[in-house]
């Protein structure tokens, strides 16, 4: 069930996880369904976290205490997957949102969808491409925010963030397996084979806000949106050449009118 009323369980590793993000990925987690259960992990007596408790009384996100016993070891880890594990027995969710960068979190998200439910992800551009994989759907959190006040982290040490799957080979693969005899294929079975093909796909990785503005920047995707339900194919050699001729002259007018406007 992964209809807007299917019942969310949202874990946060908020020490793996700034505060910043907390508005946008709640609001990008309800277009999935309701967040019933919404949960915040780390050491609260720290100041690190000081940022996240004024998110938690504006979200009624539930704080869950969990003391750093050793120095080095992230003990967060282990009471979020318990929880998870809990809620999971519980039968009353139909899909979990784990919120954090962490690769430790793999083995969790694949034992909740063997469960048959569906598992978000959410982090940043740095996690590991074993826990990317791992999810039904990996959200990227840099797409759902200005961090232009927040300097780049490295990688951890566990893995470097996985490269942004190319954009033409799969694009092509996507319309081709999911065209018609005529060519045109639904845009709707183009984002659903987009997704199936790659978790963290999604158009705001390569600077579009939708999959049909993304697809209408391709010079070689032609995209009608004319009847409704827009479709796409990809265009013939012949055809990309007339589109980039039809541009340049396009561009050309534009140029010369400028210089009129300005003599």
């Amino acid at each position: 069930m992964t209809s807007s009323g299917a019942r969310l369980a949202v874990l946060i590793d908020a020490d793996n996880t700034s505060p910043k993000y907390a508005d946008a990925l709640l609001d990008e987690l309800a277009k999935y369904g309701v967040a019933t259960v919404k949960r915040a992990y780390g050491d609260w007596t720290t100041s690190q976290l000081g940022g996240w408790k004024t998110q938690l009384n504006r979200h009624a996100i539930a704080p869950v205490q969990q003391f750093s016993y050793t120095t080095g070891k992230n003990s967060t880890d282990s009471a979020l997957i318990i929880d998870a594990m809990d809620l999971l027995y519980s039968g009353n969710l139909d899909a979990f949102a784990i919120v954090s960068s962490d690769s430790d979190f793999t083995r969790l998200a694949t034992r909740i969808r063997e469960s048959g439910m569906t598992v978000y992800g959410l982090g940043r551009r740095k996690t590991p491409s074993s826990l990317v994989a791992a999810c039904d759907k990996f959200i990227y959190l840099e797409v759902l925010g200005d961090e232009a006040d927040e300097p780049d982290e490295p990688a951890d040490q566990d893995g470097a963030p996985p490269p942004l799957p190319e954009l033409e080979p799969l694009l092509r693969r996507a319309i081709d397996s999911t065209s018609q005899d005529d060519g045109w294929a639904q845009l709707s079975s183009i984002g659903t084979f987009l997704s199936s093909a790659s978790t963290s796909f999604d158009p705001r990785n390569y600077g579009f806000p939708k999959l049909i503005a993304l697809a209408q920047a391709q010079p070689y995707v032609e995209v009608d949106a004319s009847a409704g339900r827009p479709r796409a194919r990809l265009r013939t050699p012949t055809q990309r050449r007339r589109r980039g001729t039809t541009a340049k002259k396009t561009s050309a007018k534009k140029t010369a009118a400028k210089k009129a406007a300005g003599s």
